[in-house]
């Protein structure tokens, strides 16, 4: 069959991002730029004489550093008590005492185990650097998160004097990411990195590895910065950008290298005793495409060699997984240059996709949902009205129409917040549960794009909850139970953290405090009701407008991915007035309201250009007697359907449950004279709505078969003489290689009955054990 035929084509010859023209287009160039280039591992390692600039640095570094260790010795010393996270108190003094110190007396090996120190719970300290107070200390290694990214961040530093020794580049930034770090820099004369670099790179970390070079923190002012990189216009961006006049930030230093940085970090370079590049590419100077273009350099680093050998044991077993690689296999989807971040769904992919979305509905149906549609476009005055404009503008795309701003939808809670305002409401609505699948768009960077993960049109699972906030407890153990049983059919598990009250915050502190303490108990509850599920607590990190519960499921690779949210909000509903009648009789006052006295109309407000600023959507307003504010849920399952999608293709290798499998089975005749039979059987399990399709190529039978449990066919149907008289099949299972032999044919309707039963319950399991069974006792005997 052609189309069978043309996916198992497609297995053989597909490669990552193979199918994106504007990709194509940018690798010819770069190859036709790079093609005269030397190897550049053939030239020196590294730059003889150094760049001027690094003794320039060194020179001010040490005078700055002798003046502040000057300063550090007049500070006193007094007796600090240090708390272990056991409970155990240490002595020290202060300004003397480091936590190095600490864990060297606890043991040499927790002090090579140990990245950072972590104080109060809070703040992350640099080993070597003396403790100024009393505090709780906490000592982190590379297997903590927080102690994973200061070990990353530390690497990236080695990369960046790796980089500067080599080329005598501007440093921009570099800093640890999910799966390591990157630097970014200007090379002189706008050169680009090659991969021929990265060995000469590699062997340079190794010699700054070797040097056990100690990072060193020095505190300095912003007009001592703006002399220390005058060289770096970069650097000389971020200074004037980010930090305030009159006050003082720190750099680090490691051998010849000083950089910008807040840390902290490793004790010195000799911990880095596993570090690879991985790969490097061209990027904006801040993201922006208005920008210079710049280099950008990737890595990765563990403690030791054999967690080394693991992870690229890992990247191989997720390379072979990678979505982009499937779709295009699998003909699921695919982008076009004249809309980039907007997937092309193809018809097998749009079977995925409505598969998700129909479960999700089922169960909007069972939870008391109602679905609701709003435009895709709106006037800005609604983004200023609920505060995203502010902070949001640069992610949206913004439209002139009729010399008016208008935005495409990037979320859709204020759309929902007009949807129940646009009546008045009685507390016996609530809750009231909207759910909207509409597009929404969001202007992400080009250089941000991949594949499904990241994109610019997209839809989501999204829906708002407005209750009461007695009612705030129930609706989330809801949540928690729709979360569980969606992720536990998909085989995924989850984290679940809650964020609390940030610094800035909006809002009574009593109903911050009242909300938390609701999200504490739903969470110990559903902790205890679920074999003690784990969750943490993650302080200071809640959404301005709420406090908020972030979940990460963890796919079959162990890998984190963030995609459900539960976030309460307590902002828009006063942003858009909300309010609902709470069935008490407003308290009337005895004596009468005195008029109200003439308000003069106040002038037209004018922005800093001296135009009049255009008024509001809504007016803002109190409570009307005998109403209260509802409280908002913002919630999402799967979040973004696209990103879903390509977690669930990644977490199953393309191997499709059979619910959402967009080719479920596929009927092969043994040969041409059963091909009406094979067809007959096709037809009636499209009348059950199955995903079927025909193999009537001139292939062999074995062909035939190889082909559709390549293209991963749930189900292969194989009919012949026997099963054409008797109205059976012969199954072959694609998840169970004993039902790989032939001759156990099963009832036609039986079989129809079975996969029904299968797709209803959403179920993975073979609903043919019977053939296994037979098959045994047949090689028994």
């Amino acid at each position: 069959m052609e189309q069978v035929e043309k996916v198992t084509e497609a297995l053989k010859q597909a490669t990552i991002g193979g199918g994106d023209k504007k990709e194509k287009k940018e690798k010819v160039k770069k190859e036709k730029k790079a093609a005269p280039a030397a190897d550049a591992s053939a030239g020196p390692l590294e730059l003889n004489p150094p760049a001027a600039f690094i003794q320039e640095r060194i020179d001010l570094f040490d005078r700055l550093y002798k003046e502040q260790q000057e300063e550090y010795a007049k500070k006193p010393r007094e007796d600090i008590l240090i708390t272990m996270p056991d409970g155990s108190v240490k002595t020290g003094k202060s300004y003397e005492t480091t936590p190095a110190e600490i864990a060297k007396g606890i043991s040499n090996s927790l002090f090579k185990r140990t990245v950072v120190a972590r104080i109060d719970g809070e703040t992350l300290w640099d080993l070597e650097r003396p403790l100024e107070k009393s505090c709780k200390l906490e000592l982190l290694d590379f297997n903590d998160d927080q102690g994973k990214f200061v070990f990353w961040h530390s690497s990236a530093h080695i990369l960046g004097e790796a980089c500067e020794r080599r080329f005598g580049c501007s440093l921009c930034i570099g800093p640890p990411v999910d799966n390591g770090f990157y630097y970014e820099m200007a090379l002189p004369d706008g050169a680009a990195v090659q991969s021929t670099d990265w060995a000469p790179l590699e062997s340079i970390v190794s010699k700054v590895v070797k040097e056990k070079q100690p990072f060193q923190r020095l505190e300095m002012s912003k007009e001592d910065l703006l002399k220390m990189f005058a060289y770096n216009p970069y650097k000389q961006h971020i200074i004037k950008d980010k930090i305030a006049d009159g006050t003082r930030t720190t750099v680090y230093r490691n051998g010849p290298l000083i950089d910008l940085c807040r840390g902290p970090h490793v004790p010195d370079t000799g911990r880095i005793e596993a570090f690879a590049i991985m790969k490097n590419s061209s990027s904006y100077f801040l993201g922006d495409a208005n920008n210079d273009s710049l280099q950008r350099i990737y890595g990765v680093s563990f403690p030791d060699k054999k967690q080394m050998a693991a992870h690229k044991k890992f990247l191989e077993e997720a390379a072979k997984r990678d979505h982009r690689l499937i779709g295009k296999q699998q003909e699921l989807f695919y982008f076009e240059e004249c809309s980039p971040g907007s997937a092309m769904w193809l018809p097998h992919g749009m079977r995925i996709n409505n598969a998700i979305v129909e479960y999700i509905k089922e169960e909007y149906w069972k939870r008391g949902y109602d679905e609701v549609m709003t435009p895709n476009m709106f006037n800005t005055s609604l983004w200023e009205q609920s505060g995203h404009l502010a902070h949001y503008k640069e992610d949206m795309f913004i439209l002139d129409v009729d010399k008016e701003q208008f935005g495409l939808k990037p979320m859709n809670c204020p759309a929902h917040a007009m949807m129940f305002r646009h009546r008045e409401r009685s507390h016996k609505e609530l809750p009231l549960r909207l759910a909207d699948f509409g597009v929404l768009h969001r202007n992400e960077a080009s250089g941000a794009l991949s594949g499904l993960t990241r994109v610019r049109r997209f839809q989501q699972d999204d829906a708002h909850i407005f209750c009461r906030e007695d009612q705030i407890k129930e609706e989330v153990a809801d949540l928690f139970d729709f979360m569980s049983s969606f992720y536990g059919m998909l085989g995924l598990t989850f984290k679940l953290k809650l964020s609390t009250r940030p610094e800035k915050y909006l809002g009574e502190i009593e109903t911050w405090d009242r909300a938390e303490a609701r999200l504490k108990e739903a969470l110990d509850e559903f902790s205890a009701a679920n074999e003690g599920v784990a969750w943490e607590l993650n302080p200071g990190d809640g959404a301005f407008y709420g406090p908020k519960i972030d979940i990460a499921v963890l796919d079959c690779l162990n890998r984190s991915w963030q995609c459900a949210t539960i976030q309460l909000d307590f902002q828009q509903p006063q942003n858009f007035s909300l309010e609902y009648q709470t069935g008490e009789a407003p308290v009337k006052s005895e004596a009468p309201a005195p008029a109200p006295a003439p308000v003069p109309e106040a002038a037209p407000e004018k922005d800093a250009d001296g135009k009049e600023k255009k008024k509001p959507l809504l007016v803002k307003k109190t409570l009307s007697p005998g109403c209260a504010r509802p409280v908002m849920i913002h919630r999402a399952m799967a979040g973004s359907i696209e990103r879903f999608t390509a977690i669930l293709a990644e977490h199953f290798a393309g191997k499709w449950p059979f619910w959402m499998s967009p080719r479920q089975v596929i009927v092969i005749p043994v040969g041409m004279g059963f091909l009406d039979y094979a067809k007959e059987v096709a037809t009636l399990l499209k009348k059950e709505r199955f995903h079927v399709d025909v193999d009537s190529s001139g292939n062999t039978l074995q062909k035939k078969i190889r082909n559709g449990q390549l293209a991963q066919y749930n189900f292969v149907f194989v009919v012949g003489d026997d099963e054409m008289r008797n109205r059976k099949v012969n199954i072959r299972y694609r998840d169970d290689t004993s039902t790989q032999a032939r001759d156990v044919p099963v009832d036609l309707n039986d079989a129809i009955e079975k996969l029904r039963k299968l797709k209803a319950e959403r179920g993975m399991y073979n609903p043919f054990p019977h053939v296994v069974e037979k098959k045994a006792e047949e090689q028994k005997a």
